[in-house]
C-alpha cells in the first residue's frame, strides 16, 4: 500500500467557517494587499469600536456585553465588506486597506438601519414613514449577530414590499389621489394596484369610490358578457421601469379575478363585499358623501313605490300605522282590512316603534322629522282607542281610522 495521503475527491471544498472579514484579511496578507501598519492600526481602532457597540446595546463594563460586542464588529465589517464586494475577497481586502477598520464597521450598521426602517409589509395602514431612532435598538441588536443570508431574504422581502406601495402611490397619484390620502385610507398595495389597472383599463381617470367602481363592473358585464379574454388590461408604459415587475405581477392576479368579476350571478355587493376572497383585494375611496347618497336614491325609490305619490298625511298615517302592527305597508285600508288591522293590534299589541324605524330607513331625509312629529301625535290620540277599548267591539276604533286614516268603504 503506499503512503501518499490521498487528495480529496474533484470538485469537493472544505467548508470554511470564518467570518468574511476574517478571510479577506488574511487574503489581503497572503498576497500583500494589507501590510504590517494597517493590521496595526486594525488592532488598535477594533478594540475602540467594540466598546462603543458595548455601551450602545448594553454596558461596556460587563463582559458577556463586550464579548457580544466583538462578534457584532466582526459580523458587522463582514456583513458590509460581503455584500458590497460581491463575496470577492480581494476586492473587500481592498477595501480594509483603503479605508478605517470603523468605517467598514459603520458601513455594515448603516445597512441594518436601512433594512429596519423599511415596509414590512404592503399594506399602507401597517407601515409609518420613519427615521431610524432609539425604538429600533433593539431590532438593530439582533440583526448584528445575523449572517448575510439572512439580511439578502429580509431585503429581498422587503423590497417587495416597498416597491408594491411604490407603484400603488404611482398609480394613486395617476388617478387623482395624493400620498397622504391613500396613506390614511390603509389599503393593502395590491389592492390600489388591481384597482388602478381595471379603472385605467376601462379608461376611467380617477379613483373611485364604491359607487363609481359598481358602475364599472356592471358596465364590464353589459359589455362583455362573462367572456373575461375580451377585456384587455395593461401596465401603463408610463410606469418607471424598475415598477414594472411587481405590477406584472398583480396584473396576473387580476386576470384571474375577471371571470368571477364577471360573473352577472353574484351581485356586485356581495362578491366585492360579503365573499371572503374578494374581501380588501380592490380598493375604493370611502366617500360619504356618495354613501349618503346612494342610501337616499335607494330609500328615496322604496317610499315612492309604497307611497305611489300618496304623500298627505291620512295615507302617512295609515301606512306607519300598518307597519307598527306588523302587517305590510300601505297607504290605503278597506273597511274590511281595516277592521282585520284592529284586531291584530288588540291581539297582538302595537309596536310604534317599528313605524319609527320605517321612516328613519325610507322616508326622504328633509321630511323625516315631521313625518315623526306626525306619527307620535297621533299615538298620543289613538292608542287607547286602538288598543283597549272593547265595550263597543271595533266601531270606535273604525271611526278613528275612517277619521285619521284612509279608509275606503267596502
Amino acid at each position: 500500500m503506499s503512503d501518499t495521503p490521498l487528495a480529496p475527491p474533484a470538485g469537493v471544498s472544505l467548508y470554511d467557517a470564518r467570518p468574511f472579514f476574517e478571510k479577506a484579511l488574511q487574503y489581503g496578507v497572503q498576497h500583500g494587499l494589507i501590510n504590517q501598519a494597517k493590521l496595526d492600526d486594525i488592532a488598535r481602532s477594533a478594540p475602540k469600536g467594540m466598546v462603543q457597540i458595548a455601551a450602545y446595546f448594553g454596558s461596556e463594563f460587563l463582559r458577556p456585553e463586550l464579548e457580544r460586542a466583538r462578534d457584532r464588529i466582526v459580523n458587522l465589517v463582514s456583513l458590509y465588506l460581503e455584500d458590497s464586494c460581491q463575496g470577492d475577497l480581494r476586492r473587500a481586502a481592498e477595501s480594509l486597506r483603503d479605508h478605517s477598520f470603523l468605517s467598514r464597521s459603520k458601513g455594515g450598521s448603516d445597512m441594518l438601519k436601512r433594512l429596519i426602517v423599511m415596509p414590512q409589509t404592503s399594506h399602507f395602514g401597517m407601515n409609518e414613514r420613519q427615521e431610524f431612532s432609539d425604538v429600533h435598538i433593539p431590532q438593530l441588536a439582533k440583526w448584528t449577530l445575523r449572517p448575510l443570508a439572512d439580511y439578502r431574504t429580509e431585503l429581498a422581502r422587503r423590497s417587495h414590499a416597498a416597491q408594491l406601495m411604490e407603484a400603488a402611490l404611482w398609480l394613486a397619484d395617476d388617478l387623482g389621489l395624493d400620498d397622504d390620502e391613500l396613506t390614511d385610507a390603509g389599503p393593502e398595495a395590491e389592492a390600489v394596484i388591481r384597482t388602478a389597472l381595471l379603472v385605467l383599463s376601462t379608461g376611467h381617470t380617477e379613483m373611485p369610490d364604491w359607487r363609481a367602481l359598481g358602475h364599472i363592473v356592471l358596465k364590464l358585464r353589459q359589455r362583455h358578457g362573462s367572456d373575461a379574454s375580451a377585456l384587455r388590461i395593461t401596465v401603463p408604459p408610463e410606469l418607471p421601469a424598475p415598477l414594472h415587475p411587481v405590477v406584472e405581477e398583480v396584473r396576473q392576479s387580476l386576470l384571474a379575478d375577471l371571470p368571477k368579476m364577471l360573473d352577472a350571478a353574484v351581485p356586485i355587493r356581495k362578491l366585492f363585499q360579503q365573499t371572503p376572497a374578494f374581501m380588501g383585494r380592490y380598493f375604493w375611496l370611502n366617500s360619504g358623501l356618495a354613501e349618503v347618497d346612494q342610501h337616499e336614491r335607494s330609500a328615496s325609490a322604496t317610499w315612492k313605490k309604497i307611497t305611489a305619490g300618496n304623500d298627505d298625511e291620512p295615507a302617512l298615517l295609515t301606512l306607519f300605522l300598518s307597519v307598527a302592527a306588523g302587517s305590510p305597508p300601505k297607504t290605503l285600508l278597506t273597511d274590511r282590512t281595516a277592521g282585520t288591522l284592529i284586531r291584530k293590534i288588540r291581539k297582538s299589541g302595537l309596536n310604534p316603534e317599528l313605524a319609527t324605524q320605517y321612516i328613519q330607513a325610507h322616508a326622504p331625509v328633509a321630511y323625516q322629522a315631521d313625518y315623526l312629529k306626525l306619527w307620535h301625535g297621533f299615538l298620543d290620540e289613538a292608542t287607547t282607542t286602538l288598543t283597549r277599548d272593547v265595550d263597543d267591539g271595533i266601531q270606535n276604533a273604525l271611526a278613528l281610522l275612517r277619521r285619521e286614516c284612509h279608509v275606503k268603504a267596502s
